[in-house]
């Protein structure tokens, strides 16, 4: 029986993907060995592009990026003696997305006394303004408080 694996290895399409995808494990377990305890939770291998020979990886804060280049040749020598032809290593700074984490704010609250302040600034502007529309959509957000 085929597994997914073994189709997208023998699609012609698809089989220089999977490849790709292979030694970009092989290098992140490459890091993963050579790399400091401390950075391998905070980077990890992103990318490889043969046609100028160079390692991406990803740091999730510039710290990290900034130690990973400081072992910058040991981790050149960690790739070559596992085969991969490595002239540099790029280094970015994209953090982890964390999609359990909220990216909306806590509800504010409004005294009921400064809401009544600046529901009266808005019925002052004319009712298409930019400001008197972002008045009213605070407005209606909030949470009014005595």
């Amino acid at each position: 029986m085929l597994t997914a694996n073994d189709l997208f290895v023998r699609s012609e399409s698809t089989a220089p993907f999977v490849a790709h995808a292979r030694l970009i494990a092989r290098l992140g377990e490459c890091f993963a060995r050579v790399a400091p305890a401390n950075l391998k939770a905070q980077a990890r291998v992103a990318n490889y592009r043969p046609e100028t020979e160079t390692v991406v990886i990803h740091a999730n804060n510039g710290a990290v990026a900034a130690k990973i280049r400081q072992i910058n040749p040991r981790l050149q020598n960690g790739f070559v003696k596992m085969g991969v032809q490595c002239n540099q290593i790029d280094v970015k700074v994209q953090p982890i997305q964390n999609p359990a984490q909220s990216i909306t704010s806590d509800k504010k609250f409004i005294s009921r006394h400064s809401a009544g302040s600046l529901l009266a600034c808005a019925d002052a502007m004319p009712p298409d303004a930019p400001l008197t529309l972002a008045l009213r959509a605070l407005l209606a957000r909030a949470d009014i408080q005595d």
